[in-house]
């Protein structure tokens, strides 16, 4: 562990533009992952779906639930796409860093990219910006307004602070999980290379020790991934649907 991040200072010469190479890297692979995915998948739909279409066809009909569980189809179908989006992107990101890690001069290129605050508060920060937008679109800025006044005025500054922490609950839980799980797969795989400093013994016992509890954490973490990614998109639909339904 200890590694830095590659960044990027003073991009165009301005002192307050920095990237971090890695993010756009595995964000830029994640992005490429989720098209060719469904693309594959989406090419010579047919009737009667068979082989590769079976797969957007559960996907399609899982978010539809997602959705329909949250608010009425005729308001949420619109976010259909936005929630398919979703779930396949988070969920590549969330598995990308559990079979390896490459790093160069120190540097983390390879991990996953929602294993960084960053990305998870960026999408967070998306998500809340998203539900407003649409409130305002289908209820208009008057209705909207007043529903951070219901159903009594003095709750308004609790409703504020309720959607700051609507932003980071959704972010770092996100964060938490995936980074906790690589933090510990690389205490693991440490376990077996560092024992070789201690001698050849010390590093087979540890390789040893250490292959069985890599392998069940991984797939733990993948399902962990999963389940993330899953709840990171059943939240959004609840917040969108809390902004735009009209019952009250």
């Amino acid at each position: 562990m200890g590694h830095e991040a590659p960044i990027l200072h003073d991009f165009l010469g301005l002192d307050f533009l920095d990237f971090n190479l890695s993010n756009v890297l595995m964000m830029l692979i994640a992005s490429t992952i989720v098209f060719l995915i469904v693309f594959i998948a989406s090419r010579n739909l047919q009737m009667k779906p068979k082989g590769r279409q079976n797969f957007i066809e559960f996907l399609v009909d899982f978010i539809r639930n997602i959705i329909g569980s949250t608010m009425d189809w005729k308001t949420g179908g619109r976010f259909l796409a936005l929630g398919i989006t979703l779930l396949l992107y988070i969920a590549v990101s969330n598995l990308l860093g559990l079979p390896f890690a490459i790093s160069v001069d120190h540097q983390l290129w390879w991990k996953s990219p929602t294993a960084d605050p960053t990305i998870t508060l960026t999408l967070a920060v998306m998500v809340v910006a998203l539900s407003h937008y649409y409130g305002i679109k289908m209820k208009g800025l008057g209705e909207y307004t007043k529903e951070f006044f219901r159903p009594l005025p003095f709750l308004f500054p609790l409703k504020i602070i309720e959607e700051f922490a609507n932003t980071l609950t959704l972010g770092l839980r996100l964060y938490g999980n995936i980074f906790a799980g690589e933090i510990l797969l690389g205490l693991l795989a440490g376990l077996a290379v560092n024992g070789y400093a201690d001698g050849i013994g010390s590093g087979i016992i540890g390789t040893i020790a250490a292959i069985p509890t890599m392998m069940a954490w991984q797939g733990f973490s993948i399902f962990v991934g999963l389940i993330q990614a899953f709840i990171f998109t059943m939240l959004t639909m609840v917040y969108l649907a809390h902004k735009v339904s009209q019952e009250h």
